[in-house]
């Protein structure tokens, strides 16, 4: 039995509900041919209008036409007398000069009265809309926050680096990776810069996620939706290395937990969730894992495997040279 996934009149979605169930909400007057609806295999939501063959539901009927009026009948007179003079006299009455508009002007009053032109609506972009309260939400899985955590591991761990090196450069010290010692300017500006940057990319209004995240398809918001300040942003990337130095534990938490938060989200009182989560638009949330994601995990689970490999040959090499 197909199962149907369907968006109410509070902008909320529901399902799965067997067919014959959404059949009878929309002949009860609880959803409308505008309703939103989908199923597996169905490659966007569709209005209910648009599928009354597959769900066997009443067509709409349009109404009558409108019967114009009957014309009168055309009597002809003879033209005698005067009446041929004024039939076939030119006139020469004043005729009022028409006053133009510009070309623009007139193409914009055609379009707009034209019955045969598209439809015109404003175009909001999604993170521009206000938080909106109401709806289903679909909290990031904790994959999807590991394969974010990969890209910004490139996206914002190698340009940091880079500062960090110059920095240590500047400070007298050298850097560690030429001087093979630890060096504390240099590690000290590295946690500095990338805690700025993570606070930056999760507290700027239209982003509220890190190149990662918004890769992914996900974001950072407080658990009422709202965005996050960026002190707490930068307070949250604190935490989360305290999440990651107790054995990950912190970080594995939110493969268990209720709405998907790690020990850092508990600390801060935030969220990762679909993009789409908490606006006008609910119903574009995905539970799925995702392409992008998938790729980058796989691609991140064979830099690993090559690491493991590269590291057990050099042990093995370093072995046999001591012997």
């Amino acid at each position: 039995m197909t199962e149907w996934y369907y968006v109410d009149n509070l902008r909320q979605r529901q399902g799965p509900v067997p067919q014959e169930a959404l059949v009878k909400l929309h002949r009860s007057g609880a959803l409308s041919d505008a309703s939103l609806a989908w199923r597996e295999g169905m490659g966007q939501w569709t209005p209910l209008g648009e599928l009354c063959s597959e769900l066997g539901l009443a067509a709409p009927v349009a109404a009558p036409p409108t019967p114009e009026p009957a014309a009168e009948p055309v009597v002809e007179r003879p033209l005698t007398g005067r009446a041929v003079f004024t039939a076939s006299e030119p006139s020469y009455a004043q005729h009022t000069p028409v006053q133009t508009a510009p070309v623009g002007a007139v193409a914009a009053a055609a379009t707009a009265a034209s019955p045969y032109a598209a439809p015109r609506a404003d175009v909001v972009e999604p993170r521009s809309v206000g938080r909106v309260q109401d709806g289903h939400v679909v909290y990031a899985g904790f994959w999807k926050r590991v394969a974010a955590s990969i890209i910004d591991a490139f996206a914002i761990g190698i340009p940091v680096a880079i500062v960090a090196m110059i920095v240590g450069g500047l400070m007298g010290a050298g850097s560690s990776f030429t001087t093979q010692v630890f060096n504390p300017g240099e590690t000290i500006t590295s946690y500095l810069l990338t805690a700025i940057a993570y606070a930056w990319f999760h507290s700027t209004a239209g982003l509220s996620a890190t190149p990662g995240k918004l890769a992914i398809g996900i974001k950072v918001v407080r658990t009422d939706g709202d965005k996050i300040s960026f002190l707490r942003g930068f307070g949250r990337y604190w935490a989360y290395l305290l999440s990651g130095l107790i054995f990950c534990i912190g970080l594995i938490m939110a493969a268990f937990t209720e709405r998907k938060q790690g020990l850092h989200d508990l600390m801060c009182d935030t969220l990762v969730v679909d993009k789409w989560a908490f606006t006008a638009q609910p119903e574009r949330q995905r539970e799925e894992l995702g392409t992008v994601a998938l790729v980058v995990l796989i691609l991140g689970g064979v830099l690993l495997v090559g690491a493991f490999i590269l590291m057990v040959v050099g042990f093995a090499a370093l072995a046999s040279m001591g012997r």
